[in-house]
């Protein structure tokens, strides 16, 4: 790492840049930003005008680079990166956001069932609610087809991994130049030295080992061993598993070293990223690095969160950014429902997997359960190497369609993933493609309303008001909320069929936001609010239908 001291910087121009008005809502490193230049214009030229600035490090982000900045001007951090978006030579600043890791933890290692491989009904660790029997990703039949391959290699990202742990270390990749080679040296030449089982970017060495827990129990989920007479079994009994440690052992980490993570495992051509963390706010930094692995053919797996939010309406990044790769996953229950602390969107969400209670590898030849959409990403991470081995040509675009659409349809993620569906492996592998009696994504037909449906602005006290749509020979039909304002659970939007079963009721503040669909042709609304609140209300141009 090196620091430039750069001085006399005048942050002006005519020309502005996007900044999202929500950074200093997130976490992030004080006094560190994230600065990419236009057209890649000179460092030195453009840090020649600055003024209280110091260039901290360079970063490359697929063919781009950034730069990692510390300043020490006295501005809030929103009015800092609208004054540099503001300088003709740059094209976006950030913040420098931390992540943590996406945990719900239950630590209690005296259970060992492994329900979310095979769902007893009774084998749910540390529980007295009886699950539903069968409502796994059917391992063990699909261990009958394939157990994986050496050859598919997974980098965890995450608080690196304990690769001498009993359970992992026959599943651990290694980098034989360095193993082989000269300590101290980068001897494969690849920029990192010493990187024999991956890399440590919170501690910048190559030593990715674990010192929170939480990236080896991830580990244990997508590889422990099969038939070694301990522990536990992953989803996959041969695999190549790369620590990438950005997280600390406190399960915080940079934008920065976040970045340089996935950048590392890029360039080492990696087949899958786990990914069971989030924070902070959208960043370009980080979607350009996520585009790079897209483009390598890379697929990027990513926790949900765990705050019980819609992601459709509050983005939790990574698992949001709209990149083909991105493969976002919520936490189901062995009694097959939605976990109660996972995020969901029926637009941003493709698919749920176990995420509760999970049994796993943690460092020192430990086991101890944890939950979280974190649990939950590394059964989808292994189910895909299972994928992969079997057939390495599909794109990573392929390979979410056929995750989402040979997923079981259960009613408990209706409206809450795009198909509603739990991650089954021998679909998976066999692409049989359960009956959906659903729209399909992508297929919706926007009709305008001759005059469009709306409350008062604001609305009435006591208001209760309906109104019905037909569209004929329509097989789903669902509407468009060009503007929602309605007071949180008091006031609401409810959606119904033609036989008034309620499907939705809707409130909050969005704009563009789609209802939830209705089979058939009708669809019935009625808005009611109480006596004390009154917000902006609703407005409805348009619906959508599929025929």
């Amino acid at each position: 790492m090196f620091i430039k001291k750069i001085s006399n910087v005048v942050l002006l121009a005519s020309m502005t840049v996007s900044v999202s008005s929500f950074a200093s809502n997130f976490r992030s490193v004080p006094g560190e930003l994230i600065v990419k230049l236009k057209n890649n214009n000179n460092i030195s030229s453009f840090f020649n005008t600055a003024k209280d600035l110091e260039l901290i490090e360079s970063i490359d982000v697929g063919a781009n680079t950034v730069y990692r900045v510390r300043h020490n001007l006295a501005l809030a951090k929103d009015s800092l990166i609208e004054t540099l978006g503001n300088n003709a030579s740059v094209e976006y600043a950030e913040p420098n956001y931390i992540y943590s890791i996406n945990n719900y933890e239950l630590n209690d290692p005296k259970f060992s069932s492994l329900w979310g491989m095979n769902n007893t009904g009774s084998n749910e660790p540390n529980s007295r609610t009886p699950g539903v029997g069968g409502a796994d990703i059917n391992a063990i039949k699909a261990w009958g087809i394939t157990t994986g391959s050496k050859d598919i290699k997974i980098a965890v990202i995450d608080t690196g991994v304990d690769y001498n742990h009993e359970d992992l270390k026959d599943n651990i990749w290694t980098n034989e130049a360095e193993l082989n080679g000269v300590e101290g040296v980068d001897d494969d030449g690849n920029g990192y030295v010493d990187d024999i089982h991956g890399y440590d970017f919170a501690n910048n060495d190559g030593d990715p080992m674990d010192d929170n827990k939480h990236g080896t129990h991830c580990s244990g989920t997508i590889g422990a061993l099969h038939n070694n007479n301990v522990g536990v079994a992953g989803v996959m009994a041969h695999v190549s598993i790369v620590g990438v440690k950005f997280l600390t052992g406190s399960g915080s980490g940079s934008l920065a070293n976040a970045v340089k993570a996935i950048n590392y495992a890029t360039k080492l051509g990696v087949n899958i990223m786990s990914n069971s963390w989030g924070g902070g706010g959208f960043s370009q930094t980080m979607k350009d690095a996520i585009v790079a692995a897209n483009n390598a053919g890379i697929i990027f797996t990513a926790a949900a969160g765990n705050s019980t939010s819609n992601n459709d309406s509050n983005p939790q990044y990574p698992a949001s950014y709209k990149v083909d790769n991105v493969i976002s996953v919520a936490a189901l229950t062995a009694q097959d429902t939605l976990a109660s602390f996972s995020s969901y969107g029926k637009k941003s969400v493709h698919i749920a997997a176990p995420g509760h209670r999970i049994l796993s590898t943690v460092p020192g030849n430990g086991y101890e359960v944890f939950s979280g959409t974190s649990m939950a990403t590394p059964h989808v991470s292994g189910a895909l190497g299972l994928l992969l081995s079997q057939n390495r040509e599909l794109t990573p675009l392929e390979v979410k369609e056929r995750l989402m659409m040979t997923s079981v349809p259960i009613s408990a993620l209706r409206s809450k993933t795009i198909t509603a569906g739990r991650m089954d492996l021998v679909n998976l592998l066999n692409d049989e493609r359960p009956y959906r009696n659903m729209p399909k994504p992508g297929k919706w037909v926007s009709v305008k309303l001759d005059k469009a449906w709306e409350s008062a602005h604001p609305y009435e006290k006591n208001s209760d008001i309906s109104e019905t749509f037909t569209i004929p020979n329509a097989k789903f039909i669902r509407v468009s909320i060009s503007k929602l304002d309605i007071e949180k659970k008091y006031d609401y939007l409810t959606i119904s069929d033609k036989s008034r079963s309620v499907v939705e009721k809707i409130w909050g503040k969005a704009e563009n936001l789609s209802s939830d669909y209705i089979e058939g042709d009708t669809i019935n609304l009625n808005f009611k609010s109480d006596s004390s609140v009154s917000k902006w209300g609703f407005k409805i141009e348009s619906v959508e239908v599929q025929y």
